[in-house]
């Protein structure tokens, strides 16, 4: 597998959103999970921008969607489940959530995070996944779970096309 980011000004955004809804779908159905309208919502939600969202971000989204106000437990609930199905990922530093473009397989995080816009381009390599391991094995380190987060600009930003 080659590096490949998640092209962002590049791709056409409502097909991007019912792509991931699609797939999400699928796989609960083939796992015997249930993907809750909630869940579902949550979803759509983190994939209507490719900018992490926090918990509470979320939750006041779903209140102005809804008659009624979300409990955090409630968005907490479904934030875990999708993250147990590899739907989406946590990115640690900003304690914020992104939707996965490759949720049919595990894999490792590792993200390009622009501080000027606050996109979070995911990155998926077999490379830099063995070097990470090569090297923690070199330093006698046992790897149960790694992410990568790499800050920066991305190249709308760049050249100030923002």
């Amino acid at each position: 597998m080659t590096e490949r980011p998640l092209a962002c000004s590049q791709h056409n955004h409502d097909h991007c959103i019912d792509d991931a809804l699609s797939a999400a779908r699928t796989l609960c159905a083939e796992r015997g999970v249930r993907l809750t309208d909630l869940r579902e919502q949550v979803l759509a939600l983190i994939w209507d921008s490719h900018k992490p969202l926090g918990a509470y971000t979320l939750m006041e989204m779903l209140s102005e969607e809804s008659t009624r106000r979300v409990a955090p437990p409630t968005v907490y609930r479904a934030l875990d489940f999708l993250l147990e199905q590899g739907l989406i990922h946590r990115i640690n530093r900003l304690n914020a959530f992104v939707g996965c473009p490759s949720p049919e397989h595990q894999h490792h995080s590792h993200f390009l995070l622009c501080n000027d816009c606050g996109v979070a381009v995911e990155l998926e390599s077999d490379k830099l996944d063995k070097d990470i391991l090569s090297a923690a094995r070199n330093a006698g380190f046992s790897v149960e779970a790694h992410s990568l987060e790499v800050t920066g600009l991305c190249a709308r930003c760049q050249t100030g096309k923002v």
